[in-house]
């Protein structure tokens, strides 16, 4: 069977994430004391005891949800004797699931991935001023008509697609008045639903550069090894192995789409059969079952999870 790895991203976080990990492996307890140790900050305890709304926080949840994923993978190597690079063919992550994306595929280092995200996470909320942009779901809806709805609603705003994600589902970010318009517009035009997300700042448009601007910063301090296996990078929605490629393509993502259904529909195309959701949630296993035909979804983010897939 062919196998691809899979990393959730924003969105899937929820106060007490990721403890019954820690309580149960020292695998996982490794992984969120190297997490709260890089970060110089006990996030640990903020995501299992701490308040919703400082966990929703961009800078906690980024390195919060990629500690998840790394404790899930790390427990699976030692429990189920998991290997990256033998057992999954590609890994690919959801926006800042790409960093954990890349992080289990050995291409950054744990204490590395975390900092970046605290930097992704700060950048990202800074860009903006806060209510001047947004984000909305466009459901019932295919990327060349959202596309269509953008260049109309924007009047010399900006108002583009942040994420294609498969199913009917695509989000558009922008500046606020410009996705307001975008989502009368789309229910005018017959889209079952447009929604406002309820998001701190306006993901993957243009209005993040200067996001972009700090990451290339940052990633140019960091070292970045070839990953053991390809990475499907969200915004060219095809793999990339080469280092400095890594890089460009990690800061072209804070403004560009996250193409989400054309990288699955690509591995099912190279035959990935076998999907495995590793982290927080399970919002890529449900997007996965409607763009990839036929595709076996596995979640691993809890004990039972663990023993599900040891025993299975």
């Amino acid at each position: 069977m062919a196998r691809a790895f899979i990393f959730p991203g924003q969105g899937s976080q929820s106060v007490g994430m990721g403890k019954a990990l820690y309580d149960n492996f020292a695998a996982a307890k490794a992984v969120f004391d190297e997490v709260d140790s890089a970060l110089s900050q006990h996030l640990s305890k903020l995501m299992f005891e701490g308040l919703e709304s400082d966990l929703q926080l961009t800078a906690n949840a980024q390195p919060a949800l990629m500690a998840v994923s790394m404790a899930a993978l790390r427990v699976l190597e030692a429990e189920a004797g998991v290997k990256t690079g033998r057992d999954a063919a590609y890994v690919a992550g959801h926006s800042l699931g790409e960093y954990s994306a890349l992080a289990a595929a050995g291409a950054i280092n744990l204490s590395d991935t975390a900092k970046l995200l605290r930097i992704r996470g700060n950048a990202m909320q800074k860009a903006v001023p806060v209510g001047d942009g947004a984000m909305a779901a466009l459901l019932g809806c295919t990327p060349q008509k959202a596309a269509s709805i953008c260049k109309e609603a924007a009047m010399g705003k900006i108002c583009q697609i942040a994420n294609d994600n498969g199913g009917g589902q695509v989000v558009i970010s922008g500046e606020k008045l410009a996705i307001e318009r975008a989502c009368e517009l789309a229910k005018a035009q017959g889209v079952k639903r447009a929604i406002i997300l309820p998001v701190s700042a306006p993901f993957h448009c243009v209005l993040m550069q200067p996001a972009a601007e700090a990451m290339e910063e940052a990633l140019a301090k960091v070292t970045v090894s070839r990953p053991v296996v390809p990475l499907i990078a969200n915004v060219l929605a095809k793999p990339v192995v080469e280092p400095d490629e890594i890089k460009t393509k990690l800061v072209e993502q804070v403004t560009g789409a996250v193409r989400w259904a054309e990288s699955m529909s690509w591995l099912g195309e190279q035959g990935i059969t076998h999907f495995v959701e590793i982290g927080a949630g399970k919002v890529l296993s449900g997007l996965v079952k409607r763009i990839v035909e036929g595709a076996a979804v596995v979640n691993i983010g809890t004990p039972d999870d663990i023993k599900n897939y040891v025993e299975g």
